[in-house]
């Protein structure tokens, strides 16, 4: 782990060892280099799971690896697929199946976007992984850290749904948005707008009570 050229900006290889991830905290910023599966294939989860219920191996090796919810579409120049983009997908569309995907393959980070939910958060705090945000809507910026897709596997999906394993590149900037020590943004997110719920909801029906100020040239404005 060493500092970027922005002194609060990490530089991360991945994939991270679980030492490495429990040393990060929510709101750390990072760019990512090393190699990542990227995925955002539904289905694809689903054969993961069922793989790993079988005992089958999976068409890449996974464990103790960096997993991404992105998906992507490449060129193939000089013998080499270079993408053309690639875009984070929301995480929480796979909570039903991440909690196990976590656990036995022992993965060290996650990303994408819109984080994930408790039973997810603690999986990674159990097996010391953390979870990348990354921006929404950035995807020119994100693609130009995915510098070459590697591998595929489950070559039957369409592109974005396969395993597919890139090498990064100044990939980013991502956020530590949930710890490997059961800490989450998105949980203290949730919390805060909670607490602050009664006030607003105060205010907007003080809002409704107090008389509209008559303006000359109102319907109801008193007759000169």
């Amino acid at each position: 782990m060493s500092r970027a050229t922005q002194p609060d900006v990490l530089r991360l290889t991945l994939p991270l060892s679980t030492e490495e991830a429990r040393t990060l905290h929510l709101g750390d910023m990072a760019l990512l280099d090393g190699e990542v599966t990227v995925t955002a294939g539904f289905v694809t989860h689903e054969r993961v799971i069922a793989a790993l219920e079988k005992g089958e191996e999976l068409p890449l090796d996974l464990h103790g690896q960096a997993v991404f919810h992105m998906g992507g579409s490449c060129r193939q120049e000089n013998g080499k697929w270079l993408p053309n983009y690639v875009n984070p997908t929301t995480s929480t569309r796979f909570d039903a199946f991440m909690p196990t995907i976590i656990r036995r393959l022992r993965l060290t980070s996650v990303g994408g976007k819109g984080g994930m939910g408790a039973e997810c958060v603690e999986a990674m705090r159990e097996t010391g992984c953390v979870y990348f945000s990354m921006p929404g809507g950035a995807a020119p910026l994100l693609s130009a850290g995915a510098v070459e897709r590697l591998e595929t596997g489950w070559d039957d999906l369409i592109e974005q749904f396969r395993l597919a394993r890139y090498r990064l590149e100044s990939f980013g900037p991502v956020t530590v948005a949930i710890d490997a020590h059961g800490n989450s943004m998105y949980r203290n997110l949730q919390q805060q707008a909670a607490g602050r719920l009664p006030d607003i909801l105060r205010e907007l029906e003080a809002a409704r009570s107090t008389p509209k100020p008559v303006r000359p040239g109102d319907d109801d404005a008193p007759l000169s």
